[in-house]
């Protein structure tokens, strides 16, 4: 059976953050399973949504993964009994884009201009209103910002409702550089002392901002991974915060007119330390999709789909509430795969004129009997308890 992309996700950051972990304790063979398993669930959703916008960072992430691998097998001479690397297609070989290739500071981020419209984001106002406050408008007029404006942004919420989609598209409307790091790859040992590689991350950022005079929005995802609370801490990740928190105030607080902006985003806002929570100023719930949102994206979705005359989008958008972003896309995907195996099944598939019969709305009845919410009422809880306690728009 097909994983949903949020399942694939979803895999994805377990299977990282549990490779690191073993990575950590010196548990290489574990790790590198464990890696190879990231590396898989990242190319497998590449490879069944390819047009989706934000396949440039999966794949990335995978090459990150990959170049982790290689160093654990080289250091341990496990080259003939890892796991070999693989695309999921079944031959053995690596994709060209995950090719093995030696480990370094470039391979942790993702340095681009994105060309995502931010018509494309679809609801998130509050977002919006706030990005545009703090990132938006004081990149077009900084004089009509005497006090200067919040640098430090945090984007907490249900994982799959656009986190990063609304950040690379802040990065577009003001014309910037968006730098994207995954922050679980930076706490990895393998990558050198994490804590220099955050100081060089930052210096980087700086640089870009200066000489090219461009604004600079650098997006660390999962930022749990790098600044959440945890038992047990080694010395190395106490280093990693203190080195945050030294960088984050000196672009808070001493640069006042640099268009750097960092964007957090994270699913556990509460496992964050109170200092660095500190240090973003605006802290936005990216929440579920209300009605008007979710009609909004089954209008976009269906657009590309066969579907019947009569068929009732505003009743699906009432009908989807709970409903993840991710979710509706899954949804849609899966009518389309409902009435595409009915045209196999007919026997009629191999015949080139042949095609699928029109989507109407007991198909999608039909899918939601099987799909249930990704975002239980329990984690909406959590998210409500602490909004209430340290929104900041």
């Amino acid at each position: 059976m097909t994983l949903a992309p949020q399942e694939l996700e979803n895999n994805a950051s377990r299977q990282a953050e549990e490779a690191i972990r073993l990575d950590s304790q010196g548990a290489r063979g574990m790790a590198i399973q464990h890696y190879q398993g990231a590396v898989d669930s990242l190319l497998k959703l590449v490879k069944l949504y390819p047009d989706y916008k934000l396949n440039k960072i999966y794949v990335e992430r995978a090459k990150t993964y990959q170049n982790r691998i290689k160093a654990l097998q080289e250091s341990r001479g496990l080259d003939d009994e890892a796991p070999t690397p693989h695309n999921g297609n079944g031959n053995g070989k690596t994709s060209g884009p995950v090719e093995t290739l030696k480990a370094s500071f470039d391979d942790l981020i993702i340095k681009d201009k994105p060309k995502i419209s931010w018509d494309e984001v679809v609801g998130l106002e509050d977002a919006k209103k706030a990005l545009n406050e703090s990132i938006i408008y004081p990149s077009q007029r900084p004089d009509l910002f005497p006090l200067g404006w919040p640098k430090g942004i945090l984007l907490y919420g249900p994982p799959g409702n656009g986190k990063t989609l609304i950040a690379a598209a802040t990065a577009s409307e003001i014309e910037g550089y968006f730098i994207n790091v995954d922050a679980a790859s930076m706490m990895s040992k393998w990558l050198g002392e994490a804590e220099k590689n955050v100081a060089k991350l930052f210096s980087m950022s700086r640089n870009i901002a200066q000489k090219e005079n461009v604004p600079v929005i650098l997006f660390v995802d999962e930022l749990d991974s790098l600044l959440g609370t945890r038992s047990n801490e080694v010395g190395g990740e106490i280093r990693v915060k203190n080195q945050f928190l030294t960088e984050m105030d000196g672009i808070v607080s001493k640069s006042k007119d640099l268009q750097l902006y960092v964007i957090g985003a994270t699913n556990k806002p509460w496992s964050l330390d109170w200092p660095f929570l500190r240090r973003f100023q605006k802290r936005i719930f990216i929440s579920l999709p209300d009605v008007e949102a979710r009609l909004q994206m089954f209008k976009l979705y269906t657009s590309q789909l066969h579907v019947d005359s009569n068929l009732k989008l505003e009743e699906l958008a009432k009908i989807t509430e709970g409903y993840s972003a991710s979710d509706i896309r899954d949804i849609c995907q899966s009518v389309q795969l409902r009435v595409v195996n009915e045209l196999f099944q007919s026997g009629k598939a191999n015949q080139n004129d042949a095609k699928t019969r029109s989507i109407t709305t007991s198909d999608f009845k039909e899918s939601l009997k099987a799909r249930r919410p990704s975002v239980s009422p329990e984690m909406l809880r959590a998210y409500a308890r602490w909004t209430e306690q340290f929104k900041a728009l």
